[in-house]
């Protein structure tokens, strides 16, 4: 029974916008264009990509299992290319599905910024006309462990790690001196001469072939990658085609998951000697239901951040505390994730 418990927190823990984990190699159907698209997916094809134009051959490659979409339902999938938006050292790479000639639609696009000489945070955001709502995915990793658990609640404790991705060849590619701006040449009936377009997958197929990452990516909330979305935000691109063809699903699906956020922030700013630190503690009580699921919790953040002459230290716990019903089965949990920084003068 405790077995079973946990399997099943895991399960609606995961369509729940703050917990960031994914618990099952399929995905259940929302109706959502974005049901055949993998932002996962795309992040590992940019990991393992030497350039933007190499990262758009893996998007359209049938291998890969990342994009099944045909938007334009003329049989076949959709290319989608890629363009980066860049503003200094802020870049935004936009993946774009080529509609009709008149007609261009964003799926997701992979916000970048420098957040020091050698350092760099990346997150990708889901189209709202293609998801339903803004989905923001970014990659992380975890050090901790399981603490157990008593009666069908388990506490699972964590210190995540923001990820640096200066490392990773794309990112260091569109950071090198010489590199020109990638802004994809093709269009509706000009494509590479090696893409083979294919059938679109149905579904069922297509939500177990794909690939999952449900300890290298995980959903937010929060853009972290301001600047970039402030460059990218004038430049949507949305198609009318898309949004009057989907409109009813994605009308549907907002329904569906009502949920009702409130949240309280108290913030106070303390002095000693040489020392200053900033504490806040942030409060997000969320109670509501998707579809047939009913869920409440709450999220507790406290950060404190101390400065002095030896330099900052930031400290930052966040616990999660949810409670879940689907039919008669019930379950409830607990997560705790710790993240501290430190900088020296």
């Amino acid at each position: 029974m405790k077995t079973l418990q946990t399997l099943f927190l895991a399960l609606t823990l995961c369509t729940f916008s703050f917990v960031n984990t994914q618990a099952q190699n399929a995905q259940e159907a929302t109706g959502l264009p974005g049901d055949h698209f993998s932002l996962e997916g795309a992040l590992e094809l940019f990991k393992k990509a030497d350039s933007p134009e190499s990262f758009e051959k893996l998007l359209n490659t049938e291998n890969s299992i990342v994009n099944n979409l045909d938007l334009n339902e003329d049989g076949e999938i959709d290319y989608v290319r890629v363009i980066d938006n860049a503003d200094g050292d802020v870049h935004a790479l936009v993946l774009q599905a080529v509609v009709s000639k008149n007609e261009s639609q964003d799926i997701a696009v992979i916000e970048i910024e420098k957040n020091g000489p050698e350092s760099a945070m990346l997150q990708i955001i889901g189209d709202e006309d293609i998801y339903g709502e803004s989905l923001i995915v970014e990659p992380f990793e975890e050090e901790g462990g399981n603490g157990g658990g008593h009666g069908g609640e388990g506490m699972d404790e964590y210190t995540k790690i923001i990820v640096n991705v200066y490392g990773w060849r794309g990112v260091r590619f569109i950071y090198a001196p010489s590199y020109v701006v990638w802004r994809s040449p093709f269009y509706f009936g000009y494509y590479p001469r090696w893409w083979r377009p294919w059938r679109p997958r149905p579904f069922s197929w297509f939500s177990v072939k794909r690939v999952w990452y449900p300890r290298t990516y995980h959903r937010v909330t929060t853009h972290r990658v301001v600047r970039a979305h402030r460059v990218y935000t004038p430049r949507r691109t949305q198609s009318t085609i898309v949004r009057t063809r989907y409109s009813a699903s994605v009308t549907k699906y907002r329904a569906n998951k009502k949920v009702n956020v409130s949240k309280n922030t108290k913030t106070a700013t303390i002095s000693k000697g040489n020392k200053t630190a900033t504490v806040r503690k942030s409060t997000t009580t969320v109670q509501g239901k998707k579809g047939n699921k009913r869920i409440q919790g709450t999220k507790t953040t406290k950060s404190a951040k101390v400065s002095g002459k030896r330099g900052t230290t930031k400290a930052r716990t966040s616990t999660t505390k949810a409670r879940a019903k689907s039919g008669n089965k019930r379950a409830a949990g607990v997560k705790k994730t710790k993240t501290v920084k430190r900088r020296k003068n």
